[in-house]
């Protein structure tokens, strides 16, 4: 039987951030989501593997790894002496660094559809520059997207009401849902010579949601319209990058975008995101300007062609996608055995999961929350996310801590 944590450390800890730190913890780490209250930590003290250590010393199986960045585990070697060698030499400097260069070649001949890449930091980056990039190309300002589609933080991406963000950010944003293409038809026609891009992931995967999939047809009919009317794709595969093929998550489902997003798992944690596109665009992608100050820094440069390089040696998205199988399925298991039903949706090696029961969203939060304070780090908001260092010991201590939660939550709620 586990003991539930304490979290003292930690909660003195985001005490004194919230007087000089708005929030305390800005974004989506913020504890707001993090509910119930009381069952999960605030500050994690260091990593290794598939685990992590909060700093009252709890330690954790960590099932969002870092919300998608960390894929091989932890501390990975090969990716920390990559990073470190390059760090000796050149990291920030004046100049870029040549193995900027040998990334770029690396995606080009990883990714088929890609014939340049680009490098920046966060997806919202490789993403915005897609849009410059497809506005530049056509001559039109507007962009269809996915009703409940995430693309980053920027303003056209961000949901009205939110602070500071206003009607005239979306003004050329145009949300159509998924799996329709009827409606991205209708929309072509009655806006045509107006439309950019259409932006998507390759599968629906919105926060508090499950995930769906493609209809069998539906990238090939997008594609098929597209392609009709000049209009430029872009793959978001910021999230799903490398944990679904190594060749683009496109590829997996049978379409060719013109330009591609990457970020999250490009490099292990290590802050860089990327863009690829084809040929029919280098003269675009040339010619639009967005940079940062530190988007030349070569040692995430040299973690992401290590990332890389290890993730293709061991075609580690394959083994990823049963390793999350074999988790998830455990987990589905132990719920029908109690009577619960737990929906898993999407990709395994990065599924949405939630439980139904006549209480709604409460239970499904307080079983996520005793799951933590029990050492299986999982939200309740948010996509899941596996990776190649979760191995047969993560996987049964999972289900270990997943019943015992899962029936701690039964006995609280029919209490």
């Amino acid at each position: 039987m586990s003991q539930t944590y304490q979290y003292s450390h930690s909660q003195a800890l985001f005490e004194r951030a919230q007087k000089v730190i708005p929030n305390g913890i800005p974004g989506h780490f913020n504890p707001v989501v993090q509910k119930p209250e009381g069952t999960y930590p605030f500050y994690a003290q260091r990593a290794e593997g598939a685990r992590f250590w909060d700093v009252d010393g709890n330690e954790y199986i960590d099932m969002m790894c870092a919300y998608g960045p960390m894929i091989l585990g932890y501390n990975n070697p090969a990716v920390e002496a990559a990073v470190q060698a390059q760090s000796q030499q050149a990291d920030t400097c004046t100049l870029a660094s040549p193995v900027m260069v040998e990334l770029a070649e690396f995606l080009v001949d990883l990714i088929p559809m890609a014939d340049w890449a680009f490098f920046a930091k966060n997806g919202a980056d490789a993403t915005n520059m897609a849009v410059f990039i497809a506005r530049a190309a056509t001559g039109r300002r507007k962009v269809i997207g996915i009703e409940g589609g995430y693309h980053g933080s920027s303003p056209w991406m961000q949901a009205l009401g939110r602070a500071g963000i206003t009607p005239e950010d979306h003004a050329e944003i145009i949300r159509i849902p998924w799996n329709d293409v009827a409606a991205l038809e209708s929309v072509l026609l009655e806006h045509e010579n107006e439309i950019a891009a259409f932006i998507s992931s390759p599968y629906h995967h919105p926060v508090y949601q499950d995930n769906e999939m493609p209809s069998e047809t539906y990238w090939q009919a997008v594609e098929k319209l597209l392609r009709k009317r000049g209009v430029v794709s872009i793959c978001d595969d910021v999230r799903c990058g490398f944990r679904i093929d190594m060749r683009g998550s496109h590829e997996y489902f049978g379409y060719t975008p013109d330009i591609s997003c990457y970020c999250k798992a490009i490099a292990n944690g290590h802050p860089i995101s990327a863009l690829v596109g084809s040929d029919d665009f280098r003269q675009e992608a040339s010619s639009i300007f967005q940079t940062g100050s530190f988007w030349y820094s070569a040692g995430p440069m040299a973690a992401a062609l290590a990332t890389l390089q290890e993730l293709q040696r061991d075609n580690a998205p394959e083994k990823i996608i049963q390793s999350g199988s074999k988790i998830f399925a455990g987990m589905q298991s132990i719920a029908a055995e109690a009577g619960v039903t737990l929906q898993v949706t999407g990709i395994t090696s990065m599924p949405y999961v939630r439980a139904e029961h006549e209480a709604g969203i409460e239970f499904h939060q307080a079983l996520c929350g005793e799951c933590t304070r029990r050492g299986l780090f999982i939200t309740s908001h948010h996509n899941l996310f596996v990776s190649a260092a979760h191995g047969e010991a993560e996987i049964s201590r999972s289900h270990e801590i997943f019943k015992e939660a899962l029936d701690s939550v039964i006995a609280e709620f029919a209490g």
